[in-house]
């Protein structure tokens, strides 16, 4: 696992539709001045159960890393079977500063 001051790359789990599986993640983020969000995003490594059942489809997906748990959602499968996932708000890895003492938007 390795976790870098904006990101996270390592070991997830994520639960989409009922189901959860044990895949690897790359993600980032950045908080947005403009609405006082954080949104967080990256790439999910290719996952032969995952791509059967998201197919083409945008779907909600949980995201858990040993840092934190997130809620977003997965869609866009490139040429490589990666998934992007994304979301807003507390990110499921470490941030270099705290969201909680941001303004509220």
């Amino acid at each position: 696992m390795s976790e870098t001051d904006d990101g996270y790359d390592g070991p997830a789990l994520l639960e989409v539709a009922g189901l959860t599986f044990s895949v690897t993640v790359h993600l980032g983020g950045v908080f947005q001045p403009l609405d006082g969000r954080y949104r967080w995003y990256g790439r999910v490594e290719a996952h032969p159960g995952l791509t059967e059942l998201v197919g083409e489809r945008a779907l909600p997906v949980e995201v858990w890393t040993a840092a934190g748990t997130a809620n977003g959602t997965i869609a866009e499968c490139d040429l490589w079977q990666r998934y992007r996932v994304q979301g807003t708000g507390l990110p499921p890895f470490r941030v270099p500063f705290a969201l909680t003492d941001l303004p509220a938007g």
